[in-house]
């Protein structure tokens, strides 16, 4: 059997039809996956955990992006920072499990030891004329927004996350992040591509068939209408979700919580989104009766009817933020065909387990909603793997998102390739 003629990216980018989905390589191909992780994953601010991950001082936790392995910590002066999880000697990584909590940072395998601060601290039989400060530990670009951690493997990281931390401080801080403690995390395996995973959260078009638990605190009108294909009673329906959101909008941010839509997902480097929209039923909480899970509520909350705040970062997360607990994403490629998709629960770090939560209420909606998205992932990436597979149209009405992500994503990779 004769070898796959190499991909020709640029060739691939400049063909793209807007409004359409991408062409199969895009999922499938070794070569593309290499560029995404060189040009996406190694050049931008990445989504990888959150402040609780780590609460005291030499607690650290674990990430691989790619082949890059990215040890983050608190050091004794409560700051969070990140180091390449590679000792400076002969390259071992120093921290192998996901999350440990340390004194200082000792290498097994030769006992080079390093301070919470990166700087090596011991190093023996190394000669008169070894110099240790010349092998800290390397340091990786990392930031918090509000408690969301983010890292950038790249010597100089786009510089437009001011700009998002001014606009979304605001909407996150008054959940207060930094004083929750993950409930529980969850680690699911999709057997797509990356792009499959993310995609497929961008929209909700699939939802009302797939996504039982979901669709009870989401109101249908929030997550696609077509107004031509609908009766008289979908559109007065329709008509009185939007003056929900415009009234509860205002309540919101009377009380001091941002809530209308920011939408930056295909216009800067660091593309993001968000909204403060109403959840259904009781309005409290994305649970399957949709009151709150947790009677402890965050930050300095009173009222448990805050709807939900989403916000969509390009290009691997999505986060859920409500009035008594916060539920995260993360998505990380394994490579072409796998990708991890990391979720982790958050309540105020008070709350006690079956005292103040449920932990099968907590986190019921999202362990089912994930599990069937990952079913659809796989779906589509077999599909996409196909001879026959060619891209399909977006519908205006309910995949504008994808259609966002891909422009995004294809920008990003044009600006790698010098184009």
């Amino acid at each position: 059997m004769p070898s796959p003629k190499p991909i020709a990216l640029d060739a691939l980018i400049a063909r793209r039809r807007p409004g359409y989905s991408l062409e199969a390589p895009f999922y499938s191909s070794p070569e593309v996956f290499a560029a995404d992780m060189e040009l996406i994953f190694g050049r931008h601010w990445i989504f990888v955990g959150v402040e609780p991950d780590v609460p005291e001082p030499g607690d650290c936790y674990t990430v691989e992006i790619g082949t890059s392995p990215v040890l983050i910590l608190r050091d004794d002066d409560m700051q969070i920072r990140a180091f390449h999880n590679v000792c400076r000697h002969r390259g071992a990584k120093l921290v192998d499990r996901e999350k440990a909590t340390v004194g200082n940072l000792v290498c097994r395998y030769h006992q080079w030891t390093y301070g919470l601060d990166g700087k090596l601290l011991f190093a023996e039989h190394m000669g008169q004329g070894f110099d240790r400060s010349c092998h800290g530990l390397k340091p990786v670009h990392l930031r918090s927004l509000a408690g969301l951690l983010f890292v950038c493997l790249a010597d100089d990281p786009p510089d437009d996350f001011d700009a998002v931390a001014k606009v979304m401080t605001p909407y996150l801080a008054p959940h207060d992040l930094p004083n929750c403690r993950v409930a529980f995390q969850s680690d699911l395996i999709e057997k797509g591509n990356w792009k499959i995973t993310m995609e497929n959260n961008r929209e909700c078009y699939h939802c009302a068939g797939n996504h039982p638990e979901l669709t009870i605190p989401l109101f249908a009108y929030g997550f696609g209408f077509a107004p031509e294909e609908a009766d008289e009673t979908e559109l007065v329906q329709a008509a009185r979700y939007e003056q929900m959101v415009c009234d509860l909008g205002r309540e919101w941010e009377a009380g001091g919580l941002p809530s209308g839509v920011v939408e930056h997902l295909d216009d800067m480097v660091t593309g993001f989104r968000t909204q403060r929209l109403p959840i259904d039923g009781s309005g409290q909480s994305q649970t399957m009766d949709t009151k709150v899970a947790c009677r402890r509520l965050l930050g300095q909350f009173t009222d448990a009817r805050l709807g939900g705040l989403s916000f969509w970062t390009q290009p691997n997360s999505w986060h859920h933020f409500m009035s008594d607990h916060i539920v995260t994403f993360s998505v990380i490629p394994l490579d072409a065909d796998n990708t991890l998709l990391r979720t982790k629960w958050l309540v105020h770090k008070d709350a006690v387990e079956g005292v103040d939560y449920d932990l099968e209420k907590l986190t019921e909606v999202w362990v089912a909603t994930n599990a069937q998205d990952g079913d659809l992932v796989a779906l589509a990436h077999a599909g996409a793997k196909s001879p026959a597979y060619e891209p399909g149209p977006y519908s205006p009405h309910t995949e504008g998102l994808v259609d966002q992500f891909c422009n995004w994503y294809l920008s990003r990779l044009a600006a790698g390739l010098g184009r």
